[in-house]
């Protein structure tokens, strides 16, 4: 279909975000989209040109310095072709970027030299996020992002929308990635924004707290106490200067980390999670229901005092977000909650937890250490209290003397558990049907113990699900068994859309997909 030959209207005129064009109209953008992009540009345009002149005027000078008079009218020629030049390109960059949502595909048409056609298909959404930067909030205006399987960036951006029509072209995209049948008698109508439930909210004290007491904090704490002391023992006051960096460092940090997780809350739609968050620039991002990958409870030292936790995922298109900002507070479920949060969490993400006792079994996971009747034997038994978890045999324990007793797994019917780690804990949640493939890891002292590693493979995200040093003969049943049940979990699913999957099987929202796309979604 080519864009030449759709009907168009303005961003304002509506489609289906607005209701009021036809279904497969191409729309523009808001008019203000490249100058909120690009104001970084004009401003350095115009202090180039015109700092001198402006620097004169407010000391109470003549704007134009008498030396250079006559070069005057040149320099403001100039400046001003450049500056025409640059709004002339926003402007066309403006008319020739349009979007399109029909026949299953979100299209984008950007480039007016260069043209490119970028394309996602509603059934690969993985989330859909309406972030608000602070300039943005000024003029009220939004921009979509849609992340997509199999992508390592956004794979798509519609920068910028009105607020409401962002919201509306939200809850069409997710409707009909769901599969909502659309009303014959109004085929091209808007979709109704799905009602939210609020799960929990992190108080701004909480979220402050957690990052005085994070391991950041602590070794800068450690380093500053060691340049006193040097700084006492050599009488060298130099030492001193290694703490300005990372002063500056910590405090950025803090700033960043206060400024993405301030009134972060957490709320519950037909359409999938919903999470808020931000100070300055705002974020509401959208999970449909099973695109979660993977899943990781994480608890440090320090937090054991108020009992905090952190909750991280994996989501196709999201990628590793390593140290980057924005990236890391995407793939934060929850930045820091108390341990009924992480529950409640928990069962936003894995509806049917496959077990009849799930909170033992969860409990277990974070909190649990494996107790004399499941490492009795050798190799160990998982023991009643302990959730069902099988740790690392008692013959290995000098390769993990504190982890050995921690380290282990259990399986439901619907997830792989996953614990680690006696002072930072940690439990990863790998539903079955997401596990991509697996292998088996043992090096020379693992052989001498006959130990091995099994690590999952999910796509790229914080989470890094890896069973340390369970039992060969563990491992290797466990890798044959996760293999079955990642197939017939994959098997039990058999449309794109998570409502057919609702029709099916009379569950809860959950997509799917082909097997080895990993796509797929379950809802219990």
């Amino acid at each position: 279909m080519k864009p030449d030959a759709a009907p168009e209207a303005s961003a304002g005129a509506g489609a289906p975000d607005g209701g009021g064009a036809p279904d497969g109209a191409w729309l523009r953008v808001h008019p203000a989209s490249p100058f909120l992009r690009g104001w970084v540009v004009l401003a350095a345009i115009g202090f180039f040109f015109f700092r001198d002149s402006f620097e004169r005027m407010l000391q109470g000078g003549p704007l134009v310095d008498e030396r250079l008079a006559d070069r005057a009218p040149w320099l403001l020629l100039g400046g001003g072709i450049v500056l025409l030049l640059t709004v002339l390109g926003y402007i066309l960059s403006w008319f020739f970027t349009r979007y399109q949502v029909a026949e299953g595909y979100v299209r984008l048409n950007t480039g007016f030299v260069f043209k490119q056609q970028r394309q996602a298909r509603l059934d690969r959404v993985q989330a859909i996020d309406v972030v608000q930067p602070l300039l943005a909030r000024v003029f009220g205006l939004a921009e979509l992002k849609f992340e997509v399987a199999d992508a390592g960036e956004s794979a798509m951006r519609l920068a910028y929308l009105r607020m409401d029509e962002a919201r509306q072209l939200r809850a069409t995209i997710l409707a009909r990635a769901a599969g909502v049948p659309q009303d014959p008698a109004r085929p091209g109508a808007a979709a109704a924004e799905a009602p939210e439930d609020s799960v929990l909210t992190v108080p701004p004290g909480r979220l402050v707290g957690s990052l005085v007491l994070s391991e950041q904090s602590v070794f800068v704490v450690l380093g500053g106490a060691a340049s006193v002391v040097l700084s006492a023992l050599t009488e060298n006051r130099s030492f001193y200067l290694f703490l300005i960096p990372a002063v500056l460092g910590m405090v950025a940090a803090y700033w960043n980390s206060v400024n993405r997780g301030y009134n972060f809350t957490a709320a519950v739609s037909p359409d999938g999670i919903r999470l808020r968050y931000g100070l300055l620039d705002t974020q509401a991002q959208t999970l449909p229901p099973g695109r979660i990958q993977a899943l990781r409870v994480s608890q440090p030292p320090l937090w054991r005092i108020f009992g905090w936790y952190r909750i991280q995922i994996n989501v196709a298109g999201y990628g590793a977000a390593g140290g980057n900002g924005e990236g890391s507070s995407r793939t934060t479920l929850l930045p820091v909650g108390t341990f009924p949060e992480v529950l409640a969490v928990l069962s936003l993400v894995l509806p049917d937890p496959g077990t009849p006792d799930p909170v033992r079994v969860f409990t277990a996971g974070i909190h649990g250490l494996a107790g004399p009747a499941a490492v009795a034997a050798d190799p160990p038994v998982p023991a009643r209290d302990d959730g069902g978890f099988v740790t690392t045999p008692r013959r290995a324990r000098l390769l993990a003397p504190l982890g050995w007793r921690r380290n282990g797994f259990t399986a439901t019917d619907t997830a792989l558990l996953i614990r680690s780690g006696r002072w930072w804990r940690n439990l990863v949640v790998v539903p079955h049907q997401r596990t991509q493939s697996m292998a088996l890891e043992q090096g020379p002292l693992a052989r001498r113990f006959r130990v091995a590693d099994l690590v999952l493979h999910t796509t790229a995200g914080p989470v890094s699900p890896r069973l340390i040093q369970a039992g060969l003969d563990e491992g290797r049943a466990l890798l044959d068994a996760q293999a079955a049940r990642a197939r017939a979990a994959r098997q039990r699913q058999t449309s794109e859309h998570w409502l057919d999957q609702v029709r099916a099987l009379g569950a809860g929202p959950a997509p799917t997909d082909e097997p080895n796309r990993q796509d797929e979604q379950q809802h219990g």
